[in-house]
C-alpha cells in the first residue's frame, strides 16, 4: 500500500522567488505531512515562476525564454524537497529550452535520493503547436523506485494509448498524469483517456490538474479540473474505476487528493482478473483480425 497525493494545482502569482519558493515548500510539506509518499503536481505547474518576469510574463515568446536561468534554481528546489521531505515529487512540468533551440514541455521526477530523470510530452496540442511553438519530446522513461514502476503521460498524451501500452509492457504500474485545460471538455477529454488507459493497461493512472484564473499569464489564463485516481473496473476494485476525484472543478486555493493506492491489488487484477485487457491487447493484430470487409446492401 502506497499513499499518493494529487494538487489541484491554483495559479498564483508570485513576483519574487523566495515567496514562490516558500510556498512550493508549504504545500508540499502538507502533503508529507498526510503521510503522502508520491507527490504530483500538474502540467505547466513549473510555469509560475514566470510570475518573476515582470511585464515579459504577459508575452508567449518572452515567456519561454525569460523562465530558463530561473529553471536549474527550480529543479534545486524540487530535489532538496523531495530529499527533506523523504518523497517522491513530480512537480508538474515547464517548457525546457533543449540545446536544438527547441523548447519542450518536461517533466522531472525526484526522490529522496535525488533527480531520478524526465519524461517529455511527446503529443502537443493546437495551442503548444500553433500559438507557442513548443515542440515535442521522443522516447519514454521507466522509473524504478520503491513504491513501484512508474510512467509519466503528460496531459494530450493520455489521450492516446500507444505510449501507455509501452509503459504497460515495460512493467510499469502507475502513470502520472500532470495536466492543464482551459474548459471543462478539455478535463474530460484527458480524463476520459486516463480511465482508458488505466482499463487497458489494468494499472493505475494518477492525475493533477492546473486551477484557477490568471490574467497575467497567456499561457496559463483560465485553468479547470479535478484531480483522480483512476484504476481497472474489475475484482477489488471500484466499480466505476475511480478510486477517488476532487469535488471541484476551480477550488479557491491549491489543494490534495491523497488516497491510499494498493499496487498489489491492482496486480491482482492482471492475474486474476473477471477480463484480461492487458494480456489480450495483442489478438487485435493478429493476421486478419483488423481486415475491412464492405458489406453492400441489396438493390431495392
Amino acid at each position: 500500500m502506497i499513499r499518493v497525493a494529487a494538487c489541484q494545482y491554483k495559479i498564483e502569482l508570485f513576483e519574487q522567488w523566495d515567496d514562490y519558493a516558500e510556498h512550493l515548500t508549504a504545500l508540499c510539506a502538507d502533503a508529507a505531512a498526510e503521510g503522502a509518499q508520491l507527490l504530483l503536481l500538474p502540467e505547466y505547474a513549473g510555469l509560475v515562476l514566470s510570475g518573476q518576469l515582470g511585464r515579459d510574463r504577459e508575452d508567449l515568446a518572452a515567456t519561454l525564454s525569460g523562465i530558463q536561468p530561473l529553471v536549474p534554481r527550480w529543479r534545486a528546489l524540487c530535489a532538496e524537497l523531495a530529499r527533506s521531505l523523504g518523497v517522491y515529487l513530480q512537480p508538474g512540468s515547464l517548457p525546457v529550452r533543449d540545446a536544438d533551440g527547441a523548447y519542450r514541455n518536461r517533466a522531472w521526477l525526484f526522490g529522496p535520493q535525488g533527480e531520478l530523470g524526465h519524461q517529455d510530452k511527446l503529443m502537443m496540442t493546437r495551442f503548444e503547436r500553433e500559438e507557442w511553438s513548443v515542440a515535442k519530446g521522443s522516447g519514454l522513461e521507466v522509473f524504478d523506485t520503491p513504491l513501484g514502476r512508474l510512467g509519466i503521460q503528460i496531459c494530450y498524451d493520455n489521450e492516446f494509448p500507444i505510449a501507455s501500452r509501452r509503459l504497460a509492457e515495460a512493467g510499469v504500474e502507475l502513470v502520472l498524469a500532470p495536466s492543464c485545460t482551459d474548459t471543462e471538455a478539455g478535463f474530460y477529454r484527458v480524463r476520459t483517456g486516463a480511465r482508458a488507459r488505466a482499463l487497458e493497461n489494468q494499472f493505475a493512472v494518477l492525475m493533477a490538474p492546473t486551477v484557477g484564473e490568471a490574467p497575467w499569464s497567456p499561457a496559463l489564463d483560465v485553468n479547470l479540473g479535478r484531480a483522480g485516481l483512476y484504476v481497472p473496473s474489475d475484482r477489488g476494485m471500484p466499480a466505476s474505476g475511480i478510486v477517488a476525484e476532487s469535488e471541484s472543478l476551480s477550488p479557491p486555493r491549491s489543494q490534495w487528493l491523497i488516497e491510499d493506492l494498493d499496487l498489489d491489488a491492482v496486480r491482482r487484477v492482471r492475474e486474476q482478473g473477471q477480463v484480461f485487457t492487458r494480456r489480450d491487447w495483442v489478438e487485435q493484430f493478429e493476421p486478419g483480425q483488423l481486415t475491412l470487409r464492405s458489406a453492400k446492401a441489396a438493390p431495392h
